[in-house]
């Protein structure tokens, strides 16, 4: 089965996005622009951003801004 995309719009363009990402255009330019680069983000970075991103989800569920599945 081939890969379902939805088309997402910023300032730099277009770009498909996986149907079934939770992530959007941002992401899949740094996931395309990570291999140019040959670098991978420190630890310490990613672990602080996955912190901020949690505190930020809870923080949105708690008045029903965001489902519980999330």
């Amino acid at each position: 089965m081939a890969e379902q995309f939805r088309i997402e719009k910023d300032s730099l363009g277009e770009l498909n996005v996986p149907a079934e990402a939770w992530y959007g255009i941002q992401t899949t330019r740094a996931l395309h622009n990570f291999p140019i680069s040959g670098r991978r983000p420190d630890a310490d970075f990613v672990k602080a951003h996955v912190l901020i991103k949690r505190a930020a989800a809870v923080a949105n569920q708690q008045p029903g801004w965001l489902a519980a599945e999330f």
